[in-house]
């Protein structure tokens, strides 16, 4: 029975003790989550608030599109018709008037209203386009921070490996002082590389800490939220074989958006251009006589506009004329646009492969140079047949060598940024 028991508390406890403990281990997976540039791109398309808002002005744009097509409410009146003012002498009975009632309905004309209708559709495109520019803005800022971010990293890994080497050469110093084969100065140094050393490591992981707060605002998450990245990826670099203007305007978002402001201007110019077509209204009146001596009567009257009378046909005229030479102007503004995009991706592609060839001579050519020599140095500084101060002229030339990589890097990644940007934009 107290076996039993004791089973029974025991299991109870470590029920309580994984419930107590799953939130931890949850929020430890979270923390360890590695994201993907991919995945972050798509977190930014799907959850970015700034990009929502177009969705919204979007989904606003359907539904004036749908008022467009309604009609004005009727109009109902009552009120006396040809009734005599008090004091007035009636001769006969007829002479009393009528009491009146008026229903009243604009009827408008329906390819007016469909115009007007494809015109606020045609704006909604307009949001979609402009959703596309900033959606291709924000994807080029997570970029530049996700790239700072990777080479952050490296640096951080650099900056590890040379800790370990400037603690084995200050260990080494120590040991040589001790026998009077060494100066108190050299351990001094040492100590001052390695205080630089943590300098620039704190340095690192700040820019880390911003990227990644950064990146969780883009997704629109916790500024705190923490996660990982693949820090073996590598932005690739692909040359295009022919960009010329109609594949620029396929691709290019703004181009995009010029589109749709000229098609918006072309349904501006029918909306206008159907001003010219008539309107109709319809009345009916009811006369209820006051006297017994007239009859009950009615009054029905169809009416339609003239707008092509000169004195109202010159203001649809002028502003249509004003809208068709916006039209032209935005045209040549997109052919402005598509031709300076073209020269500027071009000569991107030659900067970029200049750059590309430079960071392959520096990683296979400079610092394997750099590095045999720093290790044959090195070898005769253990072996006691090399001073310290060429130790450390060779080792700052590597890393500073290792750095301007780094530095020469980040340029070409941001290279290629602005590259896809450009050619996305």
């Amino acid at each position: 029975m107290m076996l039993n028991i004791k089973h029974f508390i025991y299991s109870t406890l470590k029920v309580i003790y994984t419930i107590l403990l799953l939130p931890m281990a949850l929020h430890a997976q979270q923390s360890n989550e590695v994201l993907s540039l991919d995945t972050i791109l798509q977190r930014i398309d799907q959850q970015n608030v700034k990009l929502k808002v177009y969705a919204l002005k979007g989904k606003s744009f359907e539904y004036s599109a749908q008022s467009a097509t309604s009609w004005m409410a009727p109009m109902v009146g009552a009120g006396t018709f040809m009734t005599p003012y008090p004091g007035q002498r009636v001769m006969n009975d007829g002479d009393k008037g009528a009491l009146m009632f008026n229903i009243e309905q604009e009827i408008p004309n329906p390819s007016k209203q469909q115009a007007n209708k494809q015109y606020i559709q045609s704006q909604s495109v307009i949001e979609e386009a402009n959703r596309a520019v900033d959606l291709n803005e924000l994807k080029a800022q997570a970029k530049t921070l996700y790239y700072n971010w990777t080479i952050a990293e490296k640096r951080i890994n650099l900056l590890k490996e040379n800790e370990q080497l400037i603690n084995s050469m200050k260990q080494l110093e120590t040991i040589r002082y001790e026998y009077n084969q060494s100066q108190l100065s050299n351990v001094y140094k040492l100590e001052a590389q390695l205080e630089e050393n943590h300098n620039m490591l704190r340095m690192q992981e700040a820019e880390i800490a911003r990227s990644r707060a950064w990146l969780n605002s883009l997704m629109n998450q916790s500024a705190n939220n923490s996660f990982a990245i693949d820090t073996a990826f590598k932005p690739t670099f692909i040359l295009e074989a022919s960009l010329d203007t109609t594949v620029l305007a396929e691709r290019r978002k703004d181009i995009q958006k010029m589109n749709a402001d000229i098609q918006t201007m072309r349904h501006g110019i029918d909306a206008m251009r159907s001003e010219r077509k008539p309107d109709f209204k319809i009345r009916f009146d009811h006369m209820a006589p006051l006297g017994n001596m007239m009859p009950r009567a009615y009054s029905i009257m169809g009416m339609v506009s003239i707008p092509i009378a000169p004195w109202s046909s010159k203001m649809y005229k002028s502003e249509t004329k004003a809208m068709q030479l916006n039209l032209e102007a935005m045209q040549k503004e997109r052919q402005g646009m598509l031709l300076e995009s073209q020269g500027m991706i071009y000569g991107m592609q030659h900067e970029i492969a200049s750059m590309k060839e430079r960071i392959r001579r520096i990683e296979q050519k400079v610092i394997p140079a750099l590095q045999r020599s720093m290790e044959a140095n090195f070898q005769s500084y253990r072996e006691n047949k090399q001073q310290l101060p060429t130790l450390l002229a060779d080792w700052e030339a590597l890393n500073m060598m290792q750095n301007t990589l780094f530095d020469e890097k980040l340029k070409f990644y941001q290279m290629i940024v602005n590259y896809e940007k450009e050619l996305y934009k």
